[in-house]
């Protein structure tokens, strides 16, 4: 048909957008869009290659399997610190300290299903970082 099609960024766009008048709405973003892209000194974004793609898919997973290990260890951290036992953010640090603390000081909360269940979740984060 002849159509040539062109990306452009979201924050290329947003001055365009006209919101005091109508809002963010679809038709707002597309005037938007047209406004934005019949500009002759816009920049356009180029189309990343599937490898490119990929890449950043890998990340985005990456930086999911860190969030999910840091928000373990901070859950954990969390309820052994109501028990009095206080340790350092680091994963290595809690890994080791754990390790030591259910033989020495075990609590009836350390001893638990739920504590096991925890600790099963956070190597299990642990690994999968490792794994990418």
């Amino acid at each position: 048909m002849g159509f040539e099609v062109k990306l452009i960024a979201p924050h290329f766009v947003s001055p365009y957008r006209l919101s005091g008048k109508t809002g963010k709405n679809d038709a707002a973003d597309a005037a938007a869009n047209c406004e934005a892209a019949s500009r002759p000194s816009m920049r356009f974004v180029p189309v990343k290659s599937v490898e490119q793609q990929s890449m950043v898919a890998l990340h985005r997973l990456r930086e999911g399997y860190k969030e999910e290990r840091t928000a373990c260890i901070n859950r954990i951290r969390g309820l052994l610190a109501e028990f009095g036992l206080v340790f350092a953010q680091r994963p290595e640090v809690l890994r080791a300290a754990l390790s030591r603390s259910s033989k020495t000081r075990a609590t009836s909360w350390a001893r638990s299903r739920a504590w096991r269940c925890s600790g099963r979740r956070l190597w299990e984060a642990a690994d999968r970082v490792r794994s990418l």
